[in-house]
C-alpha cells in the first residue's frame, strides 16, 4: 500500500513538473496488484451483495489477536472472490462492544470475559473497516439496539448498563431488554450510536430484528406500569409499543445522518410483516408477525423515509407451507418499494432444499432469477458468511462463477444525495516492471458528496459503443488510482473508460484513453 502511494504520488508530480523521468523509476518498482469485486448474471450493473459476519454464534470467542486476525482475513479474502462488495459486521451484540468504548464493556464475544479487553491489544472494528475498505467493500456496522444480555451471559461487567442502571432493563425468559418505553434507553443508545458513527469511517449502521423480545408462550412483556404512567394518550398498549419503536427508529436515523449523511440506515426485520388472516393486506403466510408479535412496523419506516434500506430476513425455503419463499419475495417487492430492498438469504435452508420446478437442482438458481425479475429487489444479503466461505452446497463457488462473477456498484440512493464528483484527468499508460499500468490523477472534492473514494473501470473493444450502463463492461472497482491493464501482443486496440465515484457511489463521467494490449 506505501509503495503504490508512493508511485503515485511520483507520478502526480511529475505530471505537474511535464516530465518524463519516472518512467526508468517505475520500472524498477512492483506494483500492487489490483482488486476486483465480482458480479454474476447480465443484470443492472448496480446490486447491493452483502453478507452478515456475526459473533453471537460464539465463532471468534476467546480467539488471540492473530488467530481472529487471520479467521478474518481469509473470511473477507473468499467473500471479495465470491463477489460479496457489502460486510454487516455485528459489533454490539448484548450492549457491549468489539470496538474500543467509553460508554460499554468489550464483548465475552470477543475475549470470553465481558469487560476483559484484547490482548495483544487491537480494535476490530476499525480493523475491519480498513480490511474492506481495502478490498472494495463496504463495511456496515451492526449492533443489537435493544438486547442487555444474551440467555447465555452468566456475568455481566462492572460498567454494563444492566449493572450501572438496572431499573432501564427487565427480564424476559432469561434474556434482559432495554425497556424501549424509557425515553433514557433511547438517548442511551443514541450516544452509542453517535459514538460509532462519529469516530468509524463506517459506510453504513444497521440494525436487526430484536425490538421487544420474541413471544415466548405464558411469559408477559413486564412493562404494564409503564405504560400507565405514561401512555401518551393511545389507548392500546400494542399501539402503544409500537409508538415506542416509530419514535427510537425515526429519532435514530435522524442523529446518524446528522452526523454523516452519507452512512447508511438499514433494517433488517423478521421476514414476515402480517399474516393475512390479521390484515387483508398481509402475505398469505402463517408465522410470526413483526406488526403484531414484535411491535415493528416496519412498513411506516419505510414510507415515511426513516430508513434508508430494508433487509427482511427470507430465510425459508420456497414450498414453505407456513411461510413460502416465494409468497414473501413477491409481497415484499410490493409492499416496500420507497426505500431499497435487499433479501436476507439463508444459505443452509437454499442449498438444503431442492427446487420444486427442479428437483435435480437446490433453489439458489431459481431464488437469484426471481431477485432479477422483481423490480423493487436491489440486491442480497447472506446469512451467514461463514457458510459462504465454507463453500456449502457450492454456494460460493456458484456467486463467484455465475451469479455474482461480474462486478456490482453500489444501488443509488438519490434520497440521500443525488451529487456526483468530477471526472479523473490525465490518464497515462505507463510500462512498469510488473506490465503495464494505467494511471490518473484522483479529483478534488470540497464536500463529502463531491470527494472521490473509488474509481471504476471500463474496458470497450474497437467499434464498440461506450456504454456506461453496460455492467459487463466493468473491469474493476478500485480504491487506487490505478488499473494494471491485461497486456497481451499490443495488436489489439480498447478504450478504456475511468469514472469516479464518491462516498454514496454517484458516479461521474468518465475520462477516456486509448490503448493497444
Amino acid at each position: 500500500m506505501l509503495l503504490t502511494q508512493a508511485i503515485y504520488n511520483f507520478f502526480i508530480m511529475t505530471i505537474k513538473r511535464k516530465t518524463t523521468s519516472f518512467l526508468f523509476l517505475l520500472l524498477l518498482l512492483v506494483v500492487a496488484p489490483q482488486w476486483a469485486m465480482a458480479k454474476g448474471g447480465n443484470g443492472d450493473k448496480r446490486e447491493f451483495r452483502g453478507a452478515w459476519i456475526q459473533c453471537v454464534n460464539g465463532q471468534f470467542q476467546g480467539m488471540s489477536t492473530q488467530a481472529m486476525q487471520q479467521t478474518l482475513t481469509h473470511q473477507l479474502d473468499e467473500l471479495q472472490k465470491d463477489g460479496v462488495n457489502a460486510i454487516i459486521f455485528q459489533v454490539r451484540p448484548e450492549c457491549d462492544a468489539l470496538y474500543q468504548s467509553n460508554i460499554e464493556p468489550w464483548s465475552r464475544y470477543l475475549t470470553g470475559k465481558q469487560g476483559k479487553a484484547p490482548s495483544p491489544y487491537w480494535d476490530p472494528l476499525k480493523w475491519m473497516v480498513d480490511q474492506c475498505h481495502r478490498r472494495g467493500m463496504e463495511l456496515h456496522a451492526w449492533i443489537n439496539p435493544y438486547r442487555a444480555k444474551t440467555k447465555g451471559t452468566v456475568e455481566l461487567a462492572s460498567n454494563h448498563v444492566a449493572i450501572q442502571r438496572p431499573s432501564s432493563v427487565f427480564s424476559y425468559d432469561g434474556q434482559f431488554i432495554l425497556n424501549p418505553a424509557k425515553a433514557e434507553n433511547r438517548e442511551y443508545i443514541y450516544k452509542v450510536t453517535e459514538d460509532i458513527v462519529s469516530r468509524y469511517d463506517i459506510d453504513g449502521f444497521h440494525i436487526d430484528d430484536y425490538f421487544y423480545p420474541y413471544p415466548v408462550a405464558g411469559i408477559k412483556i413486564p412493562d404494564e406500569q409503564d405504560y400507565r404512567a405514561n401512555s401518551n394518550g393511545i389507548a392500546d398498549i400494542n399501539d402503544w409499543r409500537r409508538y415506542n419503536v416509530n419514535v427510537f427508529i425515526k429519532e435514530l436515523g435522524e442523529h446518524i445522518h446528522k452526523i454523516k449523511p452519507w452512512v447508511k440506515f438499514g433494517v433488517s426485520p423478521f421476514g414476515i410483516y402480517r399474516n393475512k388472516r390479521n390484515d387483508p393486506n398481509g402475505s398469505d403466510t402463517r408465522g410470526l408477525q413483526n406488526y403484531d408479535d414484535l411491535f415493528a412496523d416496519v412498513l411506516m419506516w419505510v414510507n415515511n423515509g426513516w430508513v434508508d434500506y430494508c433487509v427482511p430476513q427470507l430465510y425459508w425455503e420456497i414450498g414453505n407451507k407456513a411461510a413460502d419463499y416465494l409468497t414473501l419475495i413477491k409481497w415484499w417487492n410490493k409492499n416496500c418499494s420507497k426505500r431499497h430492498l435487499y433479501i436476507g438469504e439463508s444459505v443452509d435452508r437454499t442449498v438444503r432444499f431442492a427446487d420444486p420446478e427442479n428437483p435435480n437442482s437446490n433453489q439458489m438458481g431459481r431464488k437469484f432469477q426471481l431477485h432479477q425479475q422483481l423490480p423493487n429487489v436491489k440486491g442480497t444479503v447472506l446469512w451467514y458468511a461463514k457458510a459462504v466461505v465454507d463453500d456449502q452446497g457450492r454456494y460460493g463457488s456458484m456467486l463467484r462463477n455465475t451469479f455474482w462473477k461480474k462486478p456490482a456498484l453500489q444501488p443509488l440512493m438519490p434520497y440521500i444525495d443525488k451529487t456526483a464528483p468530477k471526472k479523473p484527468k490525465g490518464l497515462k499508460p505507463v510500462w512498469t516492471s510488473d506490465g503495464y499500468i494505467l494511471f490518473w490523477q484522483q479529483p478534488k472534492g470540497k464536500k463529502w458528496n463531491d470527494e472521490a473514494t473509488k474509481h471504476v473501470v471500463y474496458r470497450f473493444a474497437k467499434g464498440e459503443r461506450i456504454d456506461l450502463d453496460n455492467a459487463d463492461a466493468i473491469q474493476a472497482i478500485t480504491s487506487q488510482p490505478f488499473y494494471k491493464l491485461p497486456y497481451d501482443d499490443g495488436k489489439t486496440k480498447y478504450t478504456y473508460v475511468v469514472t469516479s465515484l464518491n462516498r454514496i457511489t454517484n458516479e461521474s463521467k468518465g475520462a477516456k484513453k486509448k490503448v493497444k494490449l
